[in-house]
C-alpha cells in the first residue's frame, strides 16, 4: 500500500473502521475475531457451502461455544439450499443456536435474507458482500470473486446486533412470531455518532435504502458506484442520468463476468440510455464481480445491497452509510484501483457490436427481472398478508410485520 493510503487507513482504524479489500483479507480478520470473542457471536449469511472454509468457520464457532460464548447463526434457506441440515449438528450439540431464515415454501419463496454480517461481543462487526463459500476466496484479480467488506466500530455493532436479533426472531416465519413485529421493526434507519445502519424488508414502502441513495445521488457532485448486479429503479436511474447531464461525473463499474447471466443481460439493456446521458460505464474483467460500493463525495455505503430492484425493494438487506472525507477517500482509491482492471464501454462501439439478437436477449432479461420478478413477489406478499389477517382473530395477535403497508 502506498504511504498516502497508509495514512488514510490509519485514520480509518482510529475511528474503528477497517476496509477489507478482498475475501481472503476478510477471513484473515474475521476468524481471529471469532476466536477472541468473550460474550457473543452473531453470524448472518445468505450462502453457506460445505467446503474447507465453511468447515473452518463452523469449527471456530464450535470452539467458541465450548468456552461459554453465546453463538447464533442464521443462514438463508434458499441461498444455502445445497447445505445439509446435519452440517450444523456438531455446532448445535456444542450449544450453538442455528436457524434457517424463511424455510422453503412456494407461497413465500421470494422473501430472502440477503444480509451478510458477523457481530462479535456487540463491540465490533463486519459487513460486506461476501458469503462463506470457496468461490469467493482469493484476491479478486488472480483468483476468487472481487468483493469488499468493512469492519465497523462498537456504535454500529450494537445496532447490527439489535437488527440481527429481530431477524433471528422472525427466521422461521411462524405466524405467532411474525405477529410480534411490524415492518418498521425490520426496515429502519439507525443513526449513530459514526454512521448509519440502513435495513430493508419486503412490503409496501417506505423503501429506506432507495430513499437514502436517491437523496445522495441528487446532491452528490462526484458519483462512483460498483454494483455486481445493476438494475436500479427508475428514480435512481433518472437521477444518475440527470447528474451526468449536469456535468456531475457518474462512473459505474459493473460485471464483465457474472454468476447470474440474466442479471448481466438486464443491466446491459440500460447501457444505451445511460451512455447517451454521459454516464461512464466500465466492466470488470479478471474475475466475477460481487462488490457493492456506492460513493457520493465524502459519503460511502458498504453492505449487502446491490443497485438493483431486488435488493432495494424486495430482499432483506443492510447498508452502512458513513460520511467522512478520509474514509471516503480510501473508498475512492479502492474504486480507482478496481478501475484499472476494467474495460470502458463506449457508445459508438457498443452500438456497432450489438446485434438484434443481443438486444432481444437483453430486453427479455430486463422484462423478467424488472417486471415479472417484482410482480410475483407482490402476489406472494398478498397471499401471506391475507393468511395473516385470517389469524388476527386469535387472542393477543398484533398487526403483521413483513407484508404490512
Amino acid at each position: 500500500m502506498e504511504n498516502g493510503l497508509q495514512t488514510i487507513a490509519e485514520a480509518a482504524d482510529l475511528r474503528g473502521f477497517r476496509w477489507l479489500e478482498t475475501v481472503d483479507e476478510a477471513f484473515e480478520v474475521m476468524l481471529p475475531a471469532v476466536e477472541a470473542a468473550i460474550v457473543s457471536i452473531r453470524l448472518e449469511v445468505y450462502i453457506y457451502r460445505v467446503s474447507p472454509i465453511g468447515e473452518a468457520v463452523r469449527d471456530t464457532l464450535i470452539k467458541a461455544c465450548r468456552r461459554g460464548v453465546r453463538v447464533q447463526v442464521m443462514v438463508d434457506a434458499l441461498g444455502s439450499i445445497s447445505l445439509p441440515e446435519k452440517f450444523w449438528d456438531p455446532f448445535i450439540e456444542a450449544g450453538g443456536k442455528f436457524r434457517w431464515f424463511n424455510p422453503l415454501k412456494l407461497k413465500r419463496l421470494g422473501f430472502r435474507d440477503h444480509r451478510k454480517t458477523l457481530i462479535i461481543d456487540e463491540k465490533v462487526a463486519f459487513v460486506g458482500g461476501f458469503n462463506i463459500a470457496p468461490e469467493y476466496q482469493g484476491d479478486g484479480v488472480t483468483r476468487g470473486w472481487h468483493d469488499l467488506g468493512l469492519q465497523v466500530p462498537e456504535t454500529l455493532a450494537r445496532e447490527l446486533a439489535a437488527s440481527f436479533d429481530i431477524m433471528f426472531g422472525l427466521a422461521d416465519y411462524r405466524h405467532r412470531r411474525l405477529a410480534r413485529y411490524r415492518r418498521t421493526d425490520v426496515a429502519k434507519v439507525s443513526s449513530t455518532t459514526t454512521g448509519q445502519l440502513l435495513t430493508n424488508a419486503p412490503g409496501r414502502g417506505p423503501h429506506l435504502l432507495q430513499g437514502s441513495l436517491l437523496r445522495d445521488l441528487n446532491t452528490g457532485k462526484k458519483i462512483d458506484i460498483i454494483s455486481a448486479y445493476f438494475l436500479p429503479p427508475r428514480q435512481l436511474r433518472r437521477a444518475m442520468m440527470r447528474a451526468a447531464r449536469q456535468r456531475r461525473p457518474v462512473r459505474l463499474i459493473l460485471a464483465g463476468k457474472s454468476d447470474v447471466k440474466l442479471s448481466q443481460l438486464a443491466a446491459r439493456y440500460l447501457y444505451k440510455s445511460l451512455l447517451r446521458a454521459g454516464v461512464e460505464i466500465y466492466e470488470y474483467q479478471p474475475q466475477i464481480l460481487h462488490t457493492k460500493l456506492f460513493l457520493f463525495d465524502d459519503i460511502f455505503y458498504v453492505g449487502s445491497a446491490n443497485m438493483d430492484k431486488r435488493s432495494l425493494l424486495v430482499n432483506y438487506e443492510l447498508l452502512i452509510r458513513v460520511q467522512h472525507p478520509e474514509l471516503a477517500q480510501y473508498g475512492r482509491a479502492f474504486f480507482d484501483r478496481t478501475l484499472q482492471n476494467c474495460q470502458r464501454i463506449e457508445l459508438p462501439a457498443w452500438r456497432a457490436s450489438h446485434t438484434v439478437w443481443n438486444r432481444l436477449k437483453e430486453q427479455w432479461a430486463y422484462f423478467v427481472l424488472s417486471k415479472v420478478d417484482p410482480y410475483l413477489t407482490q402476489l406472494q406478499l398478498q397471499v401471506l398478508h391475507r393468511e395473516m389477517l385470517e389469524r388476527q382473530t386469535e387472542p393477543q395477535t398484533a398487526a403483521p410485520v413483513v407484508p404490512s403497508s
